[in-house]
Parts: C-alpha cells; sequence; structure tokens
C-alpha cells in the first residue's frame, strides 16, 4: 500500500520551528499539493504571537487549517479574517497577491496554544495567472459523518458520501480524520495520488507504523489505516500535476521565467499593499 514515507525537516517561519514535509526528496507533490508546513503545536507566552509579516505569492492556492489557535489574515485584496479551529482559508494567488498571517490581539495578550497545517495547492496551467481571490469557510459550513467511530470532516473536494462547499481549480480530496485508538478506515480508491499526513498519534498501514508528523504516500487500490492509539490524520489527494511545476520561496510556475518576474515584481514594490499591515515587509532572500 506504501509507495514512500516523508519525514519532516525542521525550518523556520517567522522566528517559530515549523516542520516541512513538502516538498521532500521522497516525494515533491501528492496530486496538486505542492507544499505542506506544520506549525506546532506551540504554546505562546502572554504577549507573543504568530507574526507571518506580508510576503507574495504566485500561481497556487494557500490552504490555511488550523488544530488549536487563532490567527487573522491580510491580504492584498482588502480581506482581513480571522481563522479559527476548524475553518478553511483559501487564498488564491494566480497571478500575484501579498498576505499577512497574525495572532489575534486576545490571543496574543492572553497567550495561546498554536497548531495547524499550511498546504499549497498548484493551480492548473490555464489558471495559474487568474485574478487573486479570497475565500473564507467557516467550521460548520464544512461536511461530516461518522464511520463506525472515526469522524470524518471533508474540508475539500468529495469523498466519503460528502461534498464540500470549497470551490478548488482543480479536482482534490482534503479531509480531516479524528480515529480513536484501534479504529479502522478504508481510504477512497479513486484519489490517484493520496497520503496520510500524521498531525497528533500514530497510525498502521498494512504493517507499516507511520508516526506524528510524519506522511504516508499511498499506491494505487484498496487501503486501509488503523489507529496506533488515538490519531489525527489528513487525507489529501488528487489527480497528479499536468506538467512539471518549479518552486522558488513563495512562487510556484510551470514557467521559470514567470518566476523571475515575479521576484523582480517583489524587490521593486509591483505586488499591491495590505491594507493595516505594511509592517515587516519580508524581503526576497539573497
Amino acid at each position: 500500500m506504501i509507495d514512500a514515507i516523508v519525514v519532516p525537516r525542521v525550518r523556520e517561519v517567522a522566528g517559530l520551528p515549523v516542520l516541512r514535509v513538502l516538498p521532500s526528496l521522497a516525494r515533491r507533490s501528492v496530486g496538486p499539493f505542492v507544499f505542506l508546513d506544520q506549525m506546532g503545536p506551540h504554546a505562546l507566552a502572554p504577549g507573543h504571537g504568530v507574526d507571518v509579516p506580508p510576503h507574495p505569492h504566485i500561481g497556487l492556492a494557500t490552504v490555511t487549517y488550523l488544530f488549536e489557535g487563532d490567527l487573522v489574515h491580510r491580504d492584498s485584496l482588502g480581506s482581513l479574517q480571522p481563522i479559527r479551529p476548524g475553518d478553511i482559508n483559501w487564498m488564491t494567488a494566480g497571478r500575484g497577491i501579498a498576505h499577512s498571517e497574525r495572532s489575534g490581539d486576545a490571543a496574543r495578550a492572553a497567550g495561546s496554544r498554536m497548531h495547524g497545517v499550511q498546504l499549497w495547492v498548484a493551480l492548473p496551467r490555464d489558471a495559474e495567472e487568474a485574478p487573486p481571490a479570497f475565500h473564507h469557510h467557516p467550521a460548520a459550513t464544512l461536511p461530516e459523518r461518522d464511520d463506525g467511530g472515526v469522524a470524518i470532516r471533508l474540508l475539500v473536494g468529495q469523498a466519503f458520501g460528502l461534498v464540500s462547499p470549497v470551490a478548488a481549480a482543480s479536482p482534490l480530496v482534503y479531509a480531516d480524520l479524528a480515529l480513536p485508538a484501534g479504529r479502522e478506515l478504508a481510504l477512497p480508491e479513486e484519489i490517484e495520488e493520496r497520503a496520510l499526513f500524521v498531525a497528533r498519534g500514530a497510525c498502521l498501514v498494512g504493517d507499516t507504523r507511520v508516526t506524528e508528523s510524519q506522511l504516508v504516500a499511498l499506491r494505487p487500490g484498496p487501503a486501509r489505516v488503523r489507529a496506533d492509539g488515538d490519531a489525527r490524520l489528513l487525507l489529501l489527494g488528487g489527480p497528479p500535476l499536468d506538467g512539471h511545476r518549479h518552486l522558488w520561496w513563495n512562487f510556484v510556475s510551470s514557467s521559470r521565467d514567470r518566476i523571475e518576474q515575479a521576484k523582480r515584481d517583489w524587490r521593486e514594490g509591483r505586488f499591491a499593499p495590505i491594507p493595516g499591515d505594511d509592517r515587516d515587509r519580508v524581503p526576497l532572500p539573497d
């Protein structure tokens, strides 16, 4: 059942350690998903918070999902949106957008816990230069069901007899699975490329134990997962990408020249500013 197991690497974002899962040497992408970072779990002391300053994107959609904590999203379209556990925050960069993510004032003052995942979805070639857009979906709007004691929340796409209201530019599946100890779940076979990310706990895929913060990419065909203790898993996947993608910093494109243009645009201030957040603009890396 297993194609590859990805062990994350530690990186730093805005002064906090994150676990970078995708891309990796073992697996560059899963369907259209080309990036996965896990934030936390972190305990943030009173007076401290998450501060991801204004930075740019092209050619992708960012998908932010929290298990604990809250963030405030701002972008160059003028969006201002708190993100809370269970919400889906979907931002389409297309031809270019800038955004920031910071802890809210109340969470920063009181101290909080932070645990979440951000994914990037590469846009199809014919949508890479689409106008930027932003959509937020509160947790209560996302469909859920119980399957033999397994709590399934479908975040994006169609699977497990559920349909998400989140609109994506390409067919994909993203689901949050909460498995009590010893419970099993059959995974959808119709997803061409699939992977499970272990957000909490551990699971067994066949006889292979996959531990917290690891990603297991699955081969086509029948597959079952069993919780080894209580486990929280994310299922992600979809059809393979429609061609190679170049990734550099926050930019994704099928064209190297387009990425070079995005570098110049950010360096020379041609991305639109973010209303209400013009602090600490992230410089272009050397």
